[in-house]
């Protein structure tokens, strides 16, 4: 069975991302994959280097990233509302979700940025046109909702997330990470 990182960080995801652009292509056909994604975390940085060293080496690119959705809009900046956004993966399914990526991600440094560039739900409906969402890691709102025992809610989030981005263009991330809480987050959102 082919397998796909659907969610990867670079060397551009400061802290939370070990493997260096020039050395992943290389590494990703070592391991008999075709494709993989780029995800860092708010940021578009590497992506043209990750582009053009897959191209290289015979591997399809996925430009993505892991945004930073604001828990209100993305302008709000109050100390204790704002500071702790979600986290949602954005993949480009083409080359106009590439344009609403990188439309998203600018305005998240120029207009939403506080502690991290951010986005809201309202900007994600304008700009979801060519792109496919993915829940994210325990930080997404689906998973955060699971671990505050709130089924309801993350039931909720994740109608909406599939409303934005349109019916077969937003998927339930399974995560195994060895991570206790992430057992308990996967079995919530299978039954989902």
């Amino acid at each position: 069975m082919a397998f796909t990182h659907l969610h990867l960080h670079t060397e551009y995801s400061l802290l939370d991302g070990a493997i260096r652009l020039r050395d992943l292509p290389g590494r990703l056909r070592e391991l008999g994959m075709d494709a993989c994604a780029i995800t860092d975390h708010g940021v578009l940085y590497g992506v043209i280097d990750f582009y053009n060293a897959c191209i290289k080496e015979g591997i399809k690119p996925i430009i993505g990233c892991e945004m930073y959705v604001a828990p209100r809009s993305h302008t709000d900046k109050e100390t204790g509302l704002d500071k702790e956004p979600s986290h949602l993966i954005l993949l480009a399914e083409n080359e106009q979700g590439y344009k609403n990526l990188m439309k998203l991600d600018s305005i998240a440094f120029l207009d939403g940025f506080y502690y991290r560039p951010r986005v809201d739900h309202e900007l994600l409906r304008q700009y979801s046109e060519g792109l496919i969402a993915l829940s994210a890691c325990l930080s997404g709102e689906i998973p955060q909702a699971i671990l505050n025992r709130d089924l309801a809610g993350a039931r909720q989030l994740a109608l909406e997330y599939d409303a934005i981005f349109g019916r077969g263009n937003f998927y339930l991330e399974l995560q195994e990470n060895g991570i206790p809480e992430q057992n308990l987050v996967n079995s919530s959102l299978i039954q989902l």
